[in-house]
């Protein structure tokens, strides 16, 4: 290491380095620099400082780095406690002298020191994240769907059920949306938790300098019971055409349902609002029912297709044995992790009835760098695939087939959430 780059000094922020942090992060985000105060006090009542990293030269913050602590939900249901990483930048003067590595390298052995199960994060640049042990876990696609070609009878936009669907405002969204979301998260691999403050933004509670705020509507389904099932937040635009024909869009900002009838109910009811002719799905899961819940599947348009949460693993055994299995076998891993955090050899024993993960000296039958096995654990990937890549080694033919029969999910999962 050069004398220069030991000069730039890595560490934790203190509250007086909140300011220089947060110009820093917005000029790594290629955003006006020019901060406020009132930005400044938002951003200190949430950092936690001992995991808000910075790296400084000559007293000059240039490169940002935070992570908090999340939940996130495994294959069968129960969540996970994570180390989410976010604002990662490294200012344009100061890149390639590792001041990144030296900043993941803090967050994650601390993350390892608290017993956090896994890292998670959502990278901006595909190639970055790999060489720190992590791997794309859920994807997200995002859909447009034309109106007219549906095929939907738009004069009947109400559930055929006994259900409902009704408006409501920003103050009634944040009494009923947590309890409704944490329904969906149970039964959602890859959701991670919501806090207040993510509600209270999410409404408008809480208005941001940075991010202008444009009030959604909210629709709620309601099934016959009165149980509310489903929420859709919406934005619409206001475009016409010379002809005075309505060509206006509505962009989804964000859709949840704990029951298929509610899902279908709450798109139903976008695709027939008068003078919407376009409807933006948002980012969705890749294999989101919204197509086939449509008469014409032709008529919803895949615009986006992309990776999104991306996990890495820092105890085998507990990420292992978290999730829950649909069928019963045995495979001998071998997990290879250059940072030595969860690096070694694992006997997994798995079956409906639970999972038990061991270190071993038996033979391995498939070697994968940590990062792989990040990929794999919530079920998206196949390990086949992954072979065929070059990317794991079987040591024993057939090995990447039990690991697809044991790791593979029937839906695929999904993170509906941006950190």
């Amino acid at each position: 290491m050069s004398r220069r780059m030991r000069d730039i000094d890595v560490r934790p922020v203190t509250e007086g380095d909140i300011p220089d942090w947060t110009r820093a992060l917005n000029t790594g985000f290629l955003r006006s620099s020019a901060s406020t105060e009132a930005e400044f006090a938002d951003r200190g009542s949430y950092l936690v400082p001992s995991r808000t990293l910075g790296a400084f030269d000559d007293g000059r913050c240039v490169a940002t780095f935070r992570s908090f602590a999340q939940e996130l939900t495994a294959v069968g249901g129960r969540p996970v406690p994570a180390d989410a990483i976010s604002n990662v930048t490294v200012t344009a003067t100061h890149r390639r002298r590792g001041l990144l590595t030296r900043m993941m390298a803090l967050d994650l052995a601390a993350a390892k020191e608290r017993g956090d199960v896994v890292a998670t994060l959502i990278a901006a640049e595909y190639p970055i994240y790999g060489r720190y042990g992590f791997g794309p876990a859920t994807h997200t696609a995002e859909w447009t769907v034309d109106v007219p070609r549906t095929g939907l009878d738009r004069h009947r936009p109400v559930p055929d059920d006994g259900g409902r669907i009704d408006l409501v405002d920003p103050a009634e969204v944040r009494k009923l949306g947590p309890e409704l979301f944490e329904r969906v998260r149970s039964a959602q691999p890859g959701a991670i938790n919501r806090d207040d403050r993510w509600w209270r933004v999410n409404t408008g509670e809480i208005r941001l300098a940075r991010a202008p705020w444009s009030e959604p509507f909210y629709a709620v389904h309601r099934a016959a019971s009165g149980e509310v099932e489903g929420l859709a937040a919406y934005v619409c635009d206001d475009r016409w055409n010379d002809d005075k024909r309505p060509l206006n869009t509505a962009t989804v900002k964000g859709l949840i349902a704990t029951s298929p009838a509610a899902e279908r109910a709450l798109w139903h009811y976008l695709c027939s609002i008068d003078w919407i002719t376009t409807v933006k799905s948002g980012y969705r899961a890749p294999d989101d029912l919204l197509p086939h819940l449509l008469p014409d599947p032709r008529a919803a348009r895949l615009t986006t297709y992309a990776d999104w949460l991306w996990v890495r693993v820092l105890d085998v055994q507990r990420a292992l044995e978290a999730r829950t299995y649909a069928t019963s076998g045995t495979l001998v891993l071998d997990v290879v992790d250059e940072a030595g955090l969860a690096g070694g050899r694992y006997l997994l024993e798995a079956g409906p009835d639970g999972a038990r993960c061991t270190r071993t000296d038996r033979e391995a039958q498939l070697t994968l760098p940590v990062g792989e096995l990040g990929t794999l654990w919530l079920g998206d990937e196949s390990a086949v695939r992954l072979a065929a890549l070059g990317r794991v080694r079987e040591q024993q033919e057939g090995a990447a087939l039990v690991a697809d029969a044991l790791l593979r999910t029937s839906r695929r999962p999904w993170c509906p959430d941006m950190f």
